[in-house]
């Protein structure tokens, strides 16, 4: 089985706008339709709370027109068209779509940042992790939202395995991003985030990533867009990852970024898994 995850940053920017980013986002949107993926996961869809627009869905469908798609997004008061994520699943597989309300403190919940799928054998999981935002004003409720969860995926490992993935906001050991000496005080790499990754962990998940590739590898799924030169100078972080229930570890075939090629931002993971 074939997954991936994807942080597109507005699903509708980069299916309907004409900008050299929205050009380079569908070709993108190629590279993964042509991995012919048994399950895809988006993050920061961006889609407003009334529904996905004509021309969007549309547009998504023309891309991947042998899928049955589920999201959810930001509903008030939460921000309008923020977070969101979906799931495209291929139309043989049989799944049960929820999303979940966790208990997450401010309006973390009415985001949209957390979708799951029931299939026969496994619980998927997409997550868009808070960020902590600037001047970490948002850490101490990010910690909280780390926290449960963890304990939510404990919980769904109680029935089945789990596969969760997505944006996790988080840089989980110094390996994870080209310049850790620097940004020890930054978000997605302060003390608490990153024993908050390392917690989830230990309630009996692998990070698919670290488990196939070990500690050597320097490798990146975001580079930031505010610094034009990130991406060519492969200042980048590891914050997107393929986490699975412990038990299912040595199923594990493959776990890799996709190229994104001159796009900056998030690029693709990819996981292939026997399930």
């Amino acid at each position: 089985m074939k997954l991936i995850s994807w942080n597109i940053d507005s699903l509708n920017a980069a299916l309907t706008s004409d900008s050299d980013r929205a050009k380079l986002s569908r070709a993108v949107l190629d590279t993964i339709k042509n991995e012919n993926a048994d399950i895809i996961a988006i993050q920061e869809t961006k889609l407003p709370c009334t529904g996905m627009p004509d021309k969007v869905e549309s547009a998504l469908k023309t891309y991947f027109p042998d899928y049955k798609i589920e999201y959810v997004s930001s509903e008030p008061p939460a921000k309008k068209s923020y977070a969101g994520t979906m799931i495209l699943y291929k139309k043989n597989l049989s799944g049960k779509m929820d999303a979940p309300k966790i208990g997450a403190p401010d309006t973390m919940d009415l985001e949209g940042r957390l979708l799951t799928v029931e299939f026969d054998n496994f619980y998927f999981v997409n997550v868009y992790t808070p960020n902590a935002g600037d001047g970490l004003k948002r850490l101490a409720d990010r910690q909280k939202w780390d926290e449960l969860y963890a304990d939510y995926l404990a919980k769904l490992d109680e029935s089945k395995p789990v596969i969760a993935c997505g944006d996790f906001n988080v840089a989980h050991k110094e390996i994870d991003l080209a310049n850790p000496d620097s940004n020890h005080m930054s978000a997605g790499f302060t003390d608490e985030e990153r024993t908050g990754f390392t917690n989830l962990l230990s309630k009996g998940f692998v990070d698919t990533f670290r488990y196939l590739h070990g500690d050597v590898e320097k490798v990146y799924s975001w580079w930031a867009q505010r610094i034009k030169t990130s991406k060519i100078n492969n200042s980048g972080w590891r914050i997107d990852y393929f986490i699975v229930s412990e038990r299912i570890a040595d199923a594990i075939k493959k776990s890799e970024m996709l190229d994104s090629g001159e796009r900056q931002d998030h690029t693709p993971i990819v996981l292939e898994i026997i399930m």
